[in-house]
């Protein structure tokens, strides 16, 4: 209760007959009075200023209700007011949701992008929007048929938005089911308590084949003369606000085709199939953001052949050669021509044909040629060379467009139906040294063609028929006299082959006819008998190669050679010549066999040179050398030692954690790379002052253990190991300075 003033009141809907407030009436007033939007159940009692309602309200119908009330007095004069009394109605959850449709139809493409709406449900609750009441939540309930273990679609719990699943968008196909029903339900109080008004439809869902395929191989016409660009072919994405783009397979210098934002695909400018005679290129669609739409259509383009190229003669003037023997048809020759347009259609079909021959002796169509191969034949007659030695042909050579002219020459050639013929059947007897050089001509021969000069009927070929088993000899023509020059081909021994009984025949490169054969009268004989030369003595070797250890004994066996005189004699060393080395380090035995004799300084040389000389015991003045090559193998025998560039010291006083580095080094051959130990040796407290790390495979760093040193030198002992095969140790000395230092930390 309480007086009278300006009051709003909150109800919830539905609640029945009920009190709301009283107001309290102040003198002179004796009642109230109230109008306004009372809906036929709200009132005030006048006397008692209760105000109540009859009854329930209802959000739906009337969400405000607006009241005047006013006190009177006895006289129903106002005393205050009126004022304003508001009843606001508060609305329950007591509508369930209601969908637009008793049915749903949508229909989804194949391959659609997982996620991509292609259709909404809506669903409306008539309880207050700003409560949860009225906050809808959507979900499928059952899918038929539902083949796969994942739903093959799925809707958006907020919008209703139904689009394909990941699974969906894969396995979508109307060929293998085209129809699906989708149970989609709608809960009020979002979906989140188990009280809450539930509603469902049916969702019928066509599946039908994608819009996103590529189309089949376009063909295109080369040179075409329309106006660019021409529209070739059309893609469609599955989403309507696709945005097309294209991109290259191949890297070309440019790409003559584009697509329109509608998906239309031109050629952008005229082909050239002999330039390019296909292209194969990717479309793709995307959305607004630039993610891929779909997956890219690859576009095969076949650039389609016309007739746009002459015949062209493979060689400006074809020439052939035919014997003048030649029988009626044979087959002398081809004519080559080509065409750059497509292979194996009739815009390349080439045809042949003899349009003139000069001159016309002794008649006009001594040649025919096949039409669509090019053969040239001889038409029935053989050809005369005393008639006509060349014929020149115009060949008309054409496609179904074009024409050309070729020109033939053919040359009548001689038969070869003359032997050759010597001049002598027998040269008698050739006398040479066996020391002559090789490629000297000892002999010349000659034999004589009648046929017709310089071509293969007539040029003479000689050769030893017969008493050269070995090729010693060979015999060289001169292309203009057919002379022949017989030549040492190989060093004549005397002692080996000292009489040749040579057979030698003439033929010529190009066959005889078969009517004649090659007889005696192209055959020749001499003998070269080969005269004695004293030779020097050989080594069955000119290089002998050895190797030792350097630490061999004297007098150790090295290397036996062997040398021998071609004429049998005996052989003697003279003289052993050693090159590049002080003093005499082997000797050469009567035996053959050569002998350490002096021991060597490997560290300065350790492969050594030595020259043998021979001579024969009867010809002294007949000598030979050879070189033995003595390769000295090192042996560890040099013990390792220090090798420092620079004075080792530390700076006083010594404070802790200085180190300097020192170096061995080893006289001995390092193969690969050397290897040192180092160690302190155990004596004057060496252990206790000093310690010793290892840097690498030639250094370690020497420390001192402490900070009580002296100003003065100290002798710190190391020892040094090799590693060697068998190792080497070598104690040395390492002086060392404990020193004042200037600010550049070097000894004063």
């Amino acid at each position: 209760s309480g007086p009278l003033k300006d009051t709003d009141f909150f109800v919830q809907e539905e609640g029945g007959p009920r009190i709301l407030h009283q107001f309290t009436l102040e003198p002179p007033a004796v009642s109230f009075r109230m109008s306004g939007e009372k809906a036929g159940i709200i009132d005030i009692e006048p006397k008692a200023g209760i105000l109540y309602i009859n009854g329930s309200l209802d959000w739906e119908t009337k969400q405000v209700h607006k009241l005047q009330v006013e006190s009177l007095d006895e006289r129903r004069n106002v005393v205050k007011g009126p004022y304003t009394v508001t009843i606001y109605v508060e609305d329950i959850n007591d509508n369930p949701p209601e969908f637009d449709q008793t049915k749903y139809f949508g229909v989804v493409r194949q391959n659609s992008r997982p996620g991509k709406p292609f259709m909404y449900v809506h669903a409306t609750d008539c309880d207050d929007p700003t409560t949860p009441h009225a906050q809808l939540s959507y979900s499928i309930l059952h899918h038929f048929p539902n083949p796969y273990e994942e739903m093959l679609f799925q809707i958006d719990s907020e919008t209703g938005a139904i689009s394909p699943s990941k699974t969906g968008s894969y396995y979508l196909d109307p060929q293998k089911q085209d129809t699906f029903t989708l149970v989609v339900s709608v809960k009020d109080m979002a979906g989140t308590t188990t009280n809450a008004f539930t509603s469902s439809v049916d969702v019928i869902i066509i599946v039908r084949q994608s819009l996103w395929k590529a189309p089949p191989t376009i063909h295109i016409r080369e040179n075409s003369t329309q106006a660019h660009p021409v529209n070739i072919s059309k893609v469609q994405s599955n989403e309507p606000d696709a945005i097309y783009d294209i991109f290259e397979k191949e890297k070309l210098p440019r790409l003559p085709f584009s697509i329109s934002k509608d998906g239309y695909i031109y050629v952008t400018e005229p082909l050239d199939r002999e330039e390019k005679d296909t292209y194969t290129f990717f479309v793709v669609s995307k959305d607004k953001t630039g993610e891929l739409v779909d997956k890219p259509l690859q576009i095969h383009i076949i650039v389609e052949d016309i007739n746009d190229n002459p015949p062209v003669c493979q060689q400006d003037l074809t020439i052939i050669e035919v014997q003048e023997n030649e029988i009626g048809g044979s087959n002398i020759g081809t004519v080559f021509a080509t065409d750059m347009d497509k292979e194996d259609t009739l815009n390349s079909r080439l045809q042949f044909k003899i349009q003139s021959q000069e001159p016309e002796v002794p008649t006009k169509n001594l040649f025919y040629i096949q039409q669509d191969t090019g053969n040239l034949h001889l038409s029935g007659l053989s050809l005369n060379k005393r008639v006509s030695a060349k014929y020149s042909l115009k060949v008309l050579v054409s496609d179904p467009a074009f024409q050309t002219v070729c020109d033939v020459e053919v040359h009548v050639i001689d038969i070869n139906d003359q032997i050759p013929i010597f001049e002598k059947s027998d040269y008698n007897n050739v006398t040479v040294a066996e020391n002559t050089p090789v490629g000297t001509v000892i002999l010349e021969i000659q034999a004589t063609d009648g046929d017709e000069p310089a071509t293969g009927s007539s040029f003479i070929v000689y050769q030893v028929k017969e008493g050269d088993p070995n090729n010693t000899l060979i015999i060289e023509t001169d292309p203009e006299t057919n002379r022949g020059f017989v030549k040492i081909n190989k060093a004549l021994d005397f002692e080996t082959m000292p009489v040749y009984n040579l057979v030698i025949n003439a033929t010529n490169p190009e066959p005889l006819v078969p009517s004649v054969q090659y007889n005696s009268s192209s055959l020749t004989m001499f003998k070269v008998f080969v005269t004695n030369v004293d030779e020097p003595p050989v080594f069955l070797k000119p290089v002998y190669k050895t190797e030792v250890s350097e630490d061999i004994p004297v007098n150790t066996l090295v290397m036996t050679v062997e040398a021998y005189d071609p004429e049998g004699d005996s052989v003697r060393v003279s003289k052993i010549i050693l090159k590049e080395v002080k003093g005499k380090y082997a000797q050469y035995l009567a035996s053959g066999k050569i002998h350490f004799l002096q021991k060597s300084y490997l560290l300065v040389e350790d492969v050594h040179v030595i020259c043998i000389l021979l001579n024969s015991t009867d010809n002294v003045a007949q000598k030979s050398k050879a070189s033995l090559i003595l390769q000295l193998r090192d042996v560890n025998d040099n013990r390792p030692q220090l090798a420092m560039d620079y004075p080792a010291f530390f700076c006083y006083p010594v404070s802790g954690g200085e180190r300097t580095l020192i170096q061995a080094t080893d006289a001995d051959e390092q193969f690969f790379y050397s290897k040192f130990t180092f160690s302190l040796a155990d004596e004057m407290n060496t252990r206790n002052n000093w310690e010793i790390s290892k840097f690498n495979a030639t250094h370690a760093y020497l420390s001192p253990r402490h900070g009580n040193f002296e100003e003065k030198e100290y002798n710190v002992p190391i020892i040094l190991n090799d590693n060697g095969h068998p190792p080497l140790e070598n104690k040395v000395n390492l002086k060392v300075s404990i020193c004042q230092c200037s600010s550049e930390n070097s000894c004063f």
